[in-house]
Parts: C-alpha cells; sequence; structure tokens
C-alpha cells in the first residue's frame, strides 16, 4: 500500500497534488449542483461530508469549502439558517494528519 509523504516538502502530496485539484476544479460544478439539489430536496438540520481517503487533506479542504460555501450561499437566498455541517476526514493511519490539523484554523476563519 502506498503512502504519501509527509508534512509540504517538495515531494510531499500537499505540493504534488495539482492534478488532482485540476480534476477537482472541473468537477466542482457538478458537485455543488448535487449537493444544493440535495440540501433543496430534503432541508436537512445536518449535513455531512465524508473524504474517505483525504491524504494530508490540502485538496479536502478546498473541496468541502466549496461545498460548504454553496450551501450558505443557498441557505441565505432561501432565507433559512444553515445546517449544522459535520466533515469527516478519513485516510491510512500511516498519513500526516498533522498537515490536516494545521490547514483547520484557516478553513474555520471562512465560515
Amino acid at each position: 500500500m502506498d503512502i504519501m509523504k509527509e508534512g509540504v516538502g517538495e515531494t510531499s502530496y500537499a505540493k504534488n497534488s495539482s492534478f488532482q485539484r485540476s480534476v477537482l476544479s472541473k468537477v466542482k460544478p457538478f458537485i455543488e449542483e448535487t449537493i444544493v439539489q440535495l440540501y433543496c430536496t430534503t432541508f436537512p438540520q445536518r449535513l455531512t461530508i465524508a473524504d474517505l481517503g483525504c491524504s494530508t487533506g490540502t485538496n479536502s479542504i478546498f473541496i468541502i469549502s466549496e461545498l460548504l460555501k454553496a450551501i450558505s450561499e443557498v441557505c441565505q437566498k432561501l432565507g433559512r439558517s444553515p445546517p449544522e455541517f459535520q466533515v469527516l476526514l478519513n485516510d491510512l493511519p500511516e498519513n500526516d494528519f498533522n498537515t490536516v490539523f494545521k490547514s483547520t484554523p484557516n478553513f474555520y476563519e471562512k465560515f
């Protein structure tokens, strides 16, 4: 099983995941549309988003931020309070979760 290089050094996943980020950018409108449709048909009190393979989290934080922003914008347009968000990031125990944890303050500042 391959394990991603830890941290944010030159050989780390954080520095070498631009291809994955470009794919996410291309499919982002479809993902956002789907999650907004889900929200608008169910109006859940809590919305859980899980990334089961988040590695060091850089791309996970990017797409999750965009999804939360899309839901928040829809709530504002509809005059509704946003749901409680629960975000689950999971990967192999050998992966460097310290990088994920270091990025969470910036994530929280956006919301």
